[in-house]
């Protein structure tokens, strides 16, 4: 049999490698299709023990546990919440114990599968996905465009990794779907196995030995295969104590090493796989074999969301019409107490000026008719002045003015005290204006100074 580790350098087991069902012999191929149905005869219909360990009650969620055989074979048991781990039963779980269950697990064959830790950094998961295939590619026999890699992350930057052939993901996903499974959850056999510090479980069946050294390394292989692994991972010092659970109805392995506990003539592999497994650590389904029932829960969800919000943006509308509508009638009678005041103020304006001009442009008017406007009397009369003058030469720059008292004093850059004595000169020849510079600051830049100019008519206010 194919068998798999990740904790030894390939020479001279080979190890990290996808194996293809062709690199499987026939001879163990043929023995599994009869050797786990003579199994599952002895299972007995009630909770069990197994050695001096007694499987208590645990609380876990309503799930449907089932455990796909490399010849296709299925096994299953129902686990409901905070029941005791029960018997499993042969072939494919009714209709009516699937759509019962709120979660389906299918453990599937380990040997197909490569468990591998690493330690990544990255900003987000789509990163860590996207650069986890090339941290572990020196462990890999196949191209990496061939392989399904699925983690489990850690807060310490550890993860946990699972490599499968693409092509075997979708051999079990459509096998499944034949019988009817449509699974949320799928994780290799191995990672159901019990897993604790210094501490390695071995799974002993007629045909088939699965060994879980730590909680991301293990190994299937065959009886006769299983010697030569354990010696080679003994030598390297990588092997913790054994704990071994042997479901044949036979005598005890002749192992190479002591194991620290060995308990024969167990009975019901799943079960006890059942019993030892919480949550699951990882999930193969995920990224383009995530289940589609399973986004269809999820568009449901968006959907309902989706209704809620268009429900809160209709209700904002519908509040934004009545806002606006309040708004326009406040207007209409704003509008309609300004003309009465107007007509108040003003007894000779007829209803055709208000219907031509606003209240606030007819006041505007009438007072500009009766008081008179600084800015078209003084100051935009000596700005239209001296307008020319500042306009004919691009060598001065107007930096600021002051316009208090009908004169305007205004602050300008020029490149040098003559350039601004000559627009004083221009300005003085103007007729009407009187102009004199009242300050005059050289600088690296130029000459910044100031003019002041008074008009023949000085009479205006301030603006």
């Amino acid at each position: 049999m194919v068998s798999r580790e990740s904790v030894l350098s390939r020479p001279p087991v080979p190890s990290g490698h996808i194996p293809d069902s062709r690199a499987i012999s026939r001879e163990w191929r043929h023995a599994s299709k009869g050797a786990h149905q003579d199994e599952y005869k002895h299972m007995p219909a009630s909770p069990f023990t197994i050695g001096a360990v007694h499987f208590t009650s645990f609380t876990m969620p309503d799930r449907l546990l089932l455990r796909l055989a490399f010849d296709g074979g299925l096994t299953w048991l129902r686990q409901g919440d905070g029941s005791r781990a029960v018997s499993s039963m042969l072939g494919a779980p009714p209709a009516s114990v699937l759509a019962g269950a709120a979660q389906i697990v299918v453990l599937v064959p380990g040997e197909d599968v490569l468990l591998t830790q690493t330690r990544l950094t990255a900003r987000n998961r789509v990163q860590l996905m996207q650069a986890l295939p090339f941290a572990i590619e020196d462990q890999l026999l196949a191209p990496v465009e061939e392989l399904h890699f699925a983690a489990s992350f850690a807060a310490d930057e550890r993860i946990g990794v699972a490599v499968v052939a693409r092509t075997r993901m979708r051999q079990w996903l459509d096998h499944l779907a034949t019988a009817g499974v449509r699974p949320d959850v799928l994780m290799p056999d191995t990672l159901a196995l019990p897993s604790a510090p210094e501490r390695a479980t071995m799974l002993v069946e007629a045909d088939r030995i699965s060994t879980r050294l730590a909680p991301w390394s293990a190994f299937v292989c065959s009886p006769a295969e299983l010697p030569g692994w354990l010696a080679r991972i003994a030598s390297s010092g990588a092997l913790p104590a054994l704990e071994v659970h042997d479901f044949r109805a036979a005598p005890p392995l002749a192992l190479p090493i002591a194991a620290a506990k060995y308990l024969d003539r167990q009975h019901d592999p799943l079960a006890f796989l059942a019993a030892s497994l919480g949550a699951p650590a990882l999930n193969l389904l995920d990224g383009e074999f995530a289940t589609r029932h399973r986004r269809a829960r999820g568009q449901r969800r968006w959907r309902v969301a989706a209704a809620l919000a268009a429900t809160v943006a209709l209700l904002a509308v519908a509040d934004l019409g009545s806002e606006v509508l309040r708004l326009s009638r406040l207007s209409a009678r704003i509008d309609a107490l300004e003309q009465d005041a107007v007509r108040e103020a003003f007894p000779d304006i007829d209803a055709a000026q208000l219907a031509r001009l606003s209240p606030q442009q007819l006041m505007r008017g009438r007072l500009d008719r009766l008081a008179g406007s600084v800015e078209s009397s003084g100051l935009l009369r000596v700005l239209t002045q001296i307008g020319p003058v500042l306009g004919t030469t691009t060598r001065i720059q107007m930096r600021g003015m002051e316009y208090r008292n009908g004169t305007l004093e205004i602050a300008l850059r020029a490149p040098d005290v003559a350039a601004l004595d000559s627009v004083r000169e221009r300005m003085a020849m103007v007729p009407g204006l009187k102009a004199e510079v009242t300050a005059a600051n050289s600088g690296a830049d130029g000459v910044d100074g100031r003019i002041r100019i008074v008009g023949a008519d000085s009479s205006g206010g301030s603006p």
